[in-house]
């Protein structure tokens, strides 16, 4: 993910410099910065979720008693997963349905686009899945104090 951003950042600076200071550019840049934008915001939810940073809005689950609040952070997750199938299965028939059609300027497959979301989707898609078969006590779960910078 560093690299992709970095590559990004590059590209873009690149194609900046060029188009205002010499009047040309990369045509390439604007599709390739696309792309690794994608790939990146879909790897970095997956990172996200292995971390246990994802946003969630805990007043109301803090006021339970601990097994209550056991009891709901499976059914969230359970919905969590429910989302991410759905992600999923969209994202591979979307995935499927664009493969065929090229990028006009650098030839990359448009499916390549909803390729992120498939990869983001199954890969976060085993992490619930793990969580919904061995839940994590919540003496383990990362402190919110512990988390702030």
């Amino acid at each position: 993910m560093v690299l992709a951003l970095v590559a990004m950042i590059a590209l873009v600076f690149a194609n900046v410099v060029l188009r205002y200071g010499f009047n040309s550019g990369i045509s390439i840049s604007v599709e390739l910065s696309r792309f690794l934008f994608v790939w990146v915001i879909f790897l970095g939810t997956v990172v996200g979720l292995m971390r246990h940073e994802h946003l969630s809005v805990t007043t109301f689950s803090d006021r339970l008693p601990r097994r209550a609040q056991a009891v709901l952070r499976w059914l969230v997750t359970l919905a969590m997963l429910v989302c991410c199938l759905m992600l999923v299965k969209g994202s591979y028939a979307q995935t499927l349905l664009n493969w065929s059609d090229l990028s006009p300027i650098s030839g990359i497959p448009v499916g390549v686009f909803y390729l992120a979301g498939l990869v983001a989707g199954v890969l976060m898609s085993l992490i619930l899945t793990l969580r919904l078969l061995m839940p994590t006590p919540p003496t383990s779960m990362p402190n919110r104090q512990e988390m702030a910078p």
